[in-house]
């Protein structure tokens, strides 16, 4: 508890003195008074801390955020970087097949970017953009087949991003680290006018089989996202909400 929040508990705390002073004598008009007046100001004052902690909060999530924000953008400015050095080696030795090759390779990444950007739900979307800041154990391939927006579909698309997220965090911490380039995690995601499906497949080692399930077990408490038939085993996970009507 911090220092705000033991400040009003020992706030509130201070009205035993008054209401058993009150109890005691019950006759004594004027304690029956303070007791009133004591309480009040310790009302205002546990609102007044109460709030106090709610701006604490969010100044913390949007630092956070901000931080997040720029590790992402710092991990970008790096792949463009890489990309620009790149197609410039491959112009200088003249290799122009190689850099239509690469440039496509680019169009593509730009593409599946773009997607993700349209995903509809601004946590889920930040989540999967800034997720190369977050571990280095795991890499996660989003795949999306054709445009989906989970804000636009006749679910609770919120529910249903906390839900995807739950479990690609029970894959991250889930996944078994090795000595070589980190695991990878696909995620494909497409809808028709019938359902949604998200599908996890991992090409890595899950090191506690039944607790991965567990926890991707709970990231579907409540969520409109169900299991599909046989859709938890060995180190995938398939996922389906009805659509239609």
């Amino acid at each position: 508890m911090n220092r705000i929040g033991m400040t009003k508990h020992f706030a509130a705390a201070s009205l035993l003195a008054p209401a058993a002073a009150v109890f005691i004598w019950p006759a004594e008009l004027w304690l029956l008074a303070v007791f009133i007046v004591w309480l009040v100001l310790v009302a205002v004052f546990w609102v007044h801390t109460e709030r106090r902690e709610q701006e604490l909060r969010m100044a913390r999530a949007a630092s956070a955020m901000q931080q997040a924000s720029i590790r992402t953008l710092n991990h970008h400015r790096h792949d463009w970087m890489n990309d620009l050095q790149v197609i410039y080696g491959y112009i200088r030795m003249g290799k122009a097949d190689k850099t239509v090759q690469y440039v496509e390779q680019i169009r593509e990444r730009m593409l599946t970017e773009s997607k993700i950007a349209k995903l509809g739900i601004p946590s889920l979307v930040l989540f999967i953009q800034s997720f190369r800041t977050i571990s280095h154990s795991l890499v996660i391939d989003v795949e999306i087949d054709g445009d989906v927006n989970l804000a636009e579909l006749p679910l609770d698309g919120e529910l249903a991003a906390e839900s995807i997220v739950g479990i690609i965090n029970a894959y991250r911490f889930a996944i078994r680290p090795g000595t070589g380039d980190a695991e990878r995690l696909i995620v494909r995601i497409s809808r028709d006018e019938q359902q949604l499906s998200v599908s996890f497949h991992c090409e890595g080692i899950i090191k506690e089989m039944d607790d991965w399930k567990l926890k991707c077990k709970r990231a579907l408490d409540n969520s409109p996202l169900k299991l599909a038939e046989n859709g938890l085993h060995s180190a995938s996970v398939m996922l389906q909400a009805q659509l239609g009507k």
